[in-house]
């Protein structure tokens, strides 16, 4: 997907000026509340019109204030979900996913009903009103009927924000497998760094009405760990839970990692850690309160406002921890160098969890 936007749009004091080109299939749209992703994606789906400029997305021109073009948001083939879901409550779940279906010209109807569904995993669902279902369900049943639309771009305009934790992150695995099964492109909007990391490749950077910066998601977070209050989140799959003398413990890339006892019904899962729950020792400790002691290598190093962010190579796996400068000289932070992290069990936060314990068992 390519897609080219300049335009411009005054809401009395505010103004949102954009003027880029992006190209791949998972693209994200970032910024602090009120600073125009909305109403860029707006336009974008001809739900709003630009005071000028113009919108050309692979090849095609969707808008353009000089040459008169301004097509109907039907004739776009683009897709929305919204954060609240928008679901019909007069309809069924299976009558709600066919809606968009329906209106779709049969030329263009290359999405197969029933493969969608299994990958939504809504067989058990398909008979039942919208109104007795749980949050995340109602969000897997509006991606699928966003899908069954058959859209060449589909945009998710902060889908995951109104639910807790939990939900989201059960939500971000079917965002990513309908969009590799089905080969559609998607625009995500969010304020969540970590929805970004998780869901998109290449970011968009919005403050204030202006495009700042176009990056990766991966180099956004760590130019914005020197100034964030909860630093560089890693995000780590543990898997294969057992315990142990009291502890937690899980494999992790070809090692392991001891996790309080509060995670014993997780036996897979999607953890948080913070840079800043990670301390780094020049030579092996003598003794540590910390559980996790690891032996890494410094992989490399980077400038974050105030911070060093050290990136470690763990076995297979990689953290970042983040330190001071003053530290950074102290403990001779140079690449290859073999560095020791250590980390409490109870650093560890868990996002999502895969199967419980008894599940697997």
């Amino acid at each position: 997907m390519r897609l080219s936007m300049t335009v411009r749009k005054q809401f009395g004091a505010f103004t949102l000026a954009a003027d880029f080109t992006v190209q791949g299939d998972r693209i994200g749209i970032f910024g602090a509340s009120g600073c125009g992703k909305s109403t860029l994606v707006s336009m974008l789906a001809g739900l709003q019109q630009p005071d000028r400029g113009e919108i050309i997305l692979d090849g095609d021109c969707l808008f353009s204030r000089t040459q008169r073009i301004n097509l109907r948001p039907e004739q776009r083939r683009i897709a929305m979900v919204f954060q609240q879901h928008c679901l019909f409550p007069h309809l069924s779940v299976k009558h709600n996913l066919l809606f968009g279906f329906k209106r779709c010209t049969r030329k263009h109807r290359s999405i197969n009903y029933d493969t969608l569904v299994s990958v939504l995993k809504l067989e058990g669902l398909l008979g039942r009103g919208v109104t007795k279902l749980s949050g995340g369900e109602k969000q897997r049943i509006a991606l699928g009927r966003a899908i069954l639309a058959n859209p060449r771009l589909l945009l998710m305009d902060e889908p995951l924000s109104a639910l807790d934790d939990s939900l989201r992150f059960q939500i971000i695995p079917y965002l990513k497998s309908v969009s590799e099964q089905f080969g559609i492109p998607y625009l995500f909007i969010s304020h969540s760094l970590v929805e970004m990391r998780l869901v998109t490749d290449t970011v968009l950077l919005f403050d204030k009405g202006n495009l700042v910066e176009q990056t990766t998601s991966e180099e956004l977070a760590r130019k914005r760990m020197g100034q964030s209050p909860v630093g560089y989140i890693n995000l780590l799959e543990l898997s294969d839970m057992t315990e142990r003398d009291g502890m937690c413990a899980y494999r992790w890339q070809g090692g392991e990692l001891l996790l309080s006892l509060e995670n014993r019904d997780i036996a897979n899962g999607l953890f948080e850690l913070s840079s800043k729950d990670i301390i780094l020792f020049k030579r092996h400790p003598e003794a540590i309160s910390a559980r996790n002691l690891l032996e890494c290598t410094v992989a490399g190093h980077f400038e974050s406002g105030a911070k060093i962010g050290v990136e470690l190579l763990c076995g297979e796996g990689r953290l970042v921890a983040e330190i001071v400068p003053e530290a950074a000289r102290e403990l001779d932070i140079q690449v290859g160098s073999t560095i020791h992290a250590a980390c409490k069990a109870s650093a560890f936060r868990r996002m999502a969890g895969g199967d419980s314990k008894a599940a697997s068992g």
